[in-house]
């Protein structure tokens, strides 16, 4: 299996960004008032607190984008909000030729879109289906939906911003890992969770192109639909830590692939990075284990399944299952391969747990 994960931050460009984040929170947090709490209510002239409200506005600055929102439902939430934005119920939207994320498929069936399949790794197909179909929207996933995924988000966006055809991102596992998100390259509108930038549960952001922020805007009239002042201030507080965790995380990853390739555990037959959702390692083992080792390895230190994908809950590493997309993209690979998670562990943890559950076979 040949894959092409996207290219991770390294550590310095990861500090930058860090760096520039903070600065953006200097920018609209004056007189230390990033210490004093949010608030929480339907503030006049706002509609919504006034503290969430700045939040939004670091977050498109720093993603240099014209606005943002901060929406209930993490990420999922925030497809549906921006899906909602950019075109109507029973519209045309045009989606990579892959399986699509189970909750985004929910998401396209509860508004009656005529999906349009084309193989975005197919420059000449994505531009001719534009062409012909004349979809009122495209969503284009950033991670990768199958193993043979290796469009770049970028390519795909300038195609079909040529044929002003409106993008929506899915930037859900790739926020603050990658250099930029969709609605840098010139999408529409770039969503993604805050829970799995070690944020709070339940909140995703939208952002992008100020015309459909303020649509969503006015969808959440009503006190309950907002996102409170201190929960925002928690977005920001876990964002800021991420593109360092991650570019630690996905060194740690990387020197785990080199080791295992290596032999130094016998029973694995090879491993590769793969984006599946989340940048992992894919395991394989010389005979079909895969569901012992997954059944041993919390017994000795690892997490048996995710709370929100790299949320702030999971720090041992991850063993799990392959990806459902992924499974569904290669039937039968399951039963030799599962996937990595490091979290915040090092090598030498995932390498001790991963000897000890095979050992105990």
């Amino acid at each position: 299996m040949e894959t092409y994960p996207l290219q991770s931050l390294t550590l310095t460009e990861a500090q930058h960004k860090q760096f520039a984040l903070v600065d953006a929170i200097c920018r609209h947090f004056p007189d230390a008032e990033f210490l004093r709490g949010g608030d929480v209510g339907l503030t006049a002239g706002f509609n919504q607190p006034q503290v969430t409200r700045r939040v939004e506005a670091v977050l498109a600055e720093a993603f240099h984008a014209e606005a943002a929102v901060l929406v209930q439902g993490a990420g999922t939430g925030a497809i549906r909000a921006g899906l909602a934005a950019l075109l109507s119920a029973g519209g045309r939207l045009l989606v990579h030729d892959a399986p699509v994320y189970p909750t985004t498929a929910t998401i396209a069936q509860q508004m009656g879109f005529e999906l349009i399949r084309v193989d975005f790794n197919d420059p000449q197909a994505l531009a001719q289906a534009a062409l012909h179909y004349q979809p009122h929207a495209a969503l284009v996933q950033h991670t990768r939906q199958q193993p043979a995924d290796r469009y770049h988000l970028a390519d795909v966006v300038k195609s079909l911003t040529a044929q002003t055809i409106p993008v929506l991102t899915d930037d859900n596992y790739a926020v603050m890992k990658v250099a930029a998100i969709g609605c840098e390259y010139g999408a529409a509108l770039s969503t993604f969770s805050c829970f799995k930038l070690f944020g709070p549960e339940g909140v995703g952001a939208v952002v992008g192109n100020s015309d459909a922020i303020e649509r969503i805007r006015t969808t959440m009239y009503s006190g309950g639909s907002q996102i409170q002042g201190n929960q925002a201030l928690e977005v920001l507080r876990g964002m800021v830590t991420a593109p360092v965790m991650h570019a630690v995380q996905a060194g740690v990853t990387e020197r785990l692939c080199f080791m295992l390739n290596q032999g130094a555990i016998p029973q694995v037959k090879h491993a590769i990075i793969a984006n599946a959702q989340s940048k992992v390692l894919l395991v394989t083992f010389q005979k079909p284990i895969a569901s012992q080792v997954l059944e041993n390895a919390p017994r000795f230190g690892a997490l048996p399944w995710p709370v929100g994908a790299e949320s702030k809950y999971e720090i041992p590493p991850l063993f799990y299952r392959l990806s459902g997309t992924f499974r569904e993209a290669n039937p039968g690979a399951e039963h030799d391969t599962i996937r990595i998670n490091p979290n915040r562990s090092g090598e030498e943890t995932v390498l001790r747990i991963l000897r000890e559950s095979c050992l105990t076979l």
